[in-house]
């Protein structure tokens, strides 16, 4: 039988990164490592992870860490914007701003995003042939996180903008055949100390 099998995506945002990001901090190493320590007895299939430094060293931390999962680099795993909203769909009070805003980043990562992240819907999000459930860990950035579970809560395209990711935390969405989508578990460090949660968030936050 072809897309009947329940699929379960782990996301997670890349360690804490360098001021230059091209590599993970200390910090950014320990909190790989100890998500790969969580997931260790998890049935995982496969490593996703987008193409930059900062989350490729976090899939490979994380895999040395589990039994023989593979590693499987993907653009649609990358960091860009997945969607560019109209000053219109967005809260009047902020639209301005939030347009601003998304305008300081690349051109490139404006304008390919959102195929990348339709693509990343297909690929990551879709039905799964066979009778087994599938269980896969993503291994991306802030922006794709938010728009996966944007999409799983079937909210506007826009409200990707304000969910915030923290440092190798853990997101599970359960994509059961004929039901809606079920974030099981966002945002979780609790596989992490406090100080490696502390790195996470905005200061004064009570972690």
């Amino acid at each position: 039988m072809t897309g009947t099998a329940t699929r379960y995506l782990y996301l997670t945002r890349h360690g804490e990164a360098s001021p230059d990001e091209s590599e993970l901090t200390e910090s950014g190493r320990r909190q790989a490592v100890l998500l790969g320590e969580r997931l260790r007895d998890s049935p995982l299939t496969a490593v996703h992870h987008g193409p930059l430094p900062r989350a490729a060293q976090t899939a490979r931390l994380i895999g040395e860490q589990l039994d023989g999962v593979p590693l499987r680099a993907s653009e649609e795993a990358g960091d860009y914007i997945p969607y560019l909203p109209q000053p219109h769909e967005l809260p009047p009070e902020s639209a301005d701003s939030m347009v601003a805003r998304l305008a300081e980043f690349p051109a490139r990562e404006r304008e390919q995003g959102p195929e990348l992240a339709r693509e990343a819907l297909v690929r990551f999000t879709g039905p799964v042939d066979g009778e087994q459930p599938r269980h896969e860990l993503l291994v991306t950035h802030n922006f794709l996180t938010g728009w996966l579970v944007r999409d799983a809560l079937d909210a506007p395209k826009w409200r990707w903008m304000g969910l915030y990711h923290a440092n190798a935390a853990l997101t599970v969405i359960r994509y059961e055949p004929g039901r809606p989508a079920s974030v099981l578990l966002y945002n979780d460090t609790g596989h992490l100390p406090t100080e490696l949660r502390a790195a996470c968030f905005p200061a004064g936050l009570p972690v």
